[in-house]
């Protein structure tokens, strides 16, 4: 499994350049704000964009449960004091980060937005690109392959705990937030992950297509998200000031997550190639869990000011992680 990961992201190194542009999901995005803002859904439309953003979701992560290859975690398991790192950088670093950003900046910009940094601090690290990244930086790729799936099943239970304890004024009670974690997060996870035997050729068949699906679903959240906000006068309460601070509280977390983890790496006696992997995977948060989570956590109205701050994390770390993986790899003559 880890030289399939290396051979595939092989492609990815003929393209680094374009990694420091814009990541064209990011486009597609902003698009759909756009369109959001301009011809928002509502009324009957909008029950009916709920509903089939509610289906979306249940399908992002029967794909997700599909998509998680055990035998790839097992061959990496046994890199224990990595995973503790990187579960400690996700989930207890990344959390402290976004309580004191939530706390110095109170007053400075909109109470929903320093609730979206939080909620960016609390999901889990990503997993496509923290492998890709790690491959192309010849680090220890079933480790990270490990890493990042634990932490993505881990993010099912504790990013919604960790928001419901910290984000004490969510609209969405805590037994309803319960009830949809279990049907539309983890039960289609489970139930996906049992059917990967039966869908394996099918997933291998058509990649591009499960690919497509994917952003497709969290797309039309998004759109179902930005209109309901829209329509609740989101843009009337946020400025252009709001959009530039929050892309700057974004840099400065990054900023200190890269090199808290880089230091974790060197001053406690990581190889070159787990370093690597505690960087990449230690850093990074996953838009593709975090956009469905949020959705079972928030009400429609929230859901726009709330993952706009993930949205601007997710180019910002496409970006940085791309320099660092190609300096890593140039270091080591190839």
């Amino acid at each position: 499994a880890p030289i399939a990961v290396e051979k595939a992201s092989e492609p990815m190194l003929a393209r680094i350049p374009l990694l420091n542009r814009i990541d064209p999901f990011i486009l597609m995005l902003i698009a759909v704000v756009v369109a959001a803002s301009l011809l928002p859904v509502h009324g009957a439309g909008a029950v009916f964009a709920g509903g089939l953003t509610n289906a979306a979701i249940v399908l992002l992560f029967f794909l997700h449960g599909a998509k998680l290859s055990r035998e790839a975690i097992l061959s990496g398991f046994g890199a224990w004091r990595v995973h503790g790192t990187v579960l400690t950088a996700t989930y207890v670093l990344f959390p402290l980060i976004g309580i004191a950003v939530r706390y110095l900046f109170a007053g400075w910009t909109s109470p929903a937005l320093l609730d979206g940094l939080l909620f960016l601090c609390l999901l889990p690290s990503t997993v496509q690109s923290s492998v890709a990244f790690t491959a192309i930086a010849r680090g220890n790729v079933a480790a990270a392959v490990c890493s990042a799936s634990i932490s993505n099943i881990a993010g099912i239970f504790l990013t919604p705990l960790l928001a419901s304890l910290l984000i004490g004024h969510m609209a969405t009670g805590s037994s309803d937030a319960i009830q949809k974690i279990a049907f539309q997060l983890l039960l289609p996870f489970i139930a996906g992950h049992l059917c990967r035997p039966l869908l394996l050729g099918l997933l291998d068949r058509h990649k591009a297509l499960i690919g497509r699906v994917d952003r497709g679903s969290i797309l039309l959240v998004v759109y179902t998200a930005f209109s309901a906000s829209v329509v609740e006068g989101m843009w009337h309460r946020l400025d252009v000031a709001d959009l530039a601070l929050i892309l700057a509280i974004d840099l400065a977390i990054l900023a200190i997550v890269l090199l808290a983890t880089w230091t974790a790496g060197r001053r406690l006696g990581f190889s070159r190639e787990d370093e690597i992997v505690i960087l990449f995977c230690g850093s990074k948060k996953s838009l593709v869990s975090g956009v469905p989570i949020a959705g079972t956590l928030f009400p429609a109205a929230m859901m726009g000011p709330v993952i706009l701050p993930l949205m601007l994390f997710h180019q910002i770390q496409l970006m940085a992680c791309a320099v660092i993986a190609q300096r890593y790899r140039s270091r080591m003559g190839g």
